[in-house]
């Protein structure tokens, strides 16, 4: 069966950015969290930043990684940003009420200007 979504990271200004692309469903849910253990294991970062802008479709199961992702963050007092969400994503990320505990923002380049602008504070 192929797979309809691929999960790779990246490093950009010295934040750690999970990257997904496809669908966001059940099947991305492993390779979502694999990933992210493996850039909380190297990096131990404080912002994460999750790159949406080629991930059009979510759907109910598929939520679940991201909510995971941003409780994980909160709990050790860092902060996720979301990147290049569509409108469907947008809606539903409104939905679930996770907008409330995410930042988000067009491109890399805003989330990361303001992620380092945070940290001057």
């Amino acid at each position: 069966m192929d797979n309809t979504h691929k999960v790779s990271s990246d490093l950009v200004a010295d934040i750690p950015i999970l990257i997904v692309e496809g669908d966001m469903t059940s099947d991305a849910d492993h390779d979502v969290m694999r990933t992210y253990a493996q850039i909380k294991e190297k990096f131990a970062p404080k912002s994460l930043i999750i790159k949406f802008e080629r991930t059009k479709y979510i759907n109910s199961p598929g939520i679940a990684p991201p909510i995971n992702l941003s409780q994980d963050k909160g709990e050790t007092g860092g902060r996720i940003s979301f990147v290049g969400l569509s409108n469907h994503f947008l809606k539903v990320m409104d939905i679930v009420g996770i907008s409330d505990f995410v930042d988000t923002f067009s491109t890399d380049d805003d989330a990361i200007v303001e992620i380092k602008s945070k940290k001057k504070q």
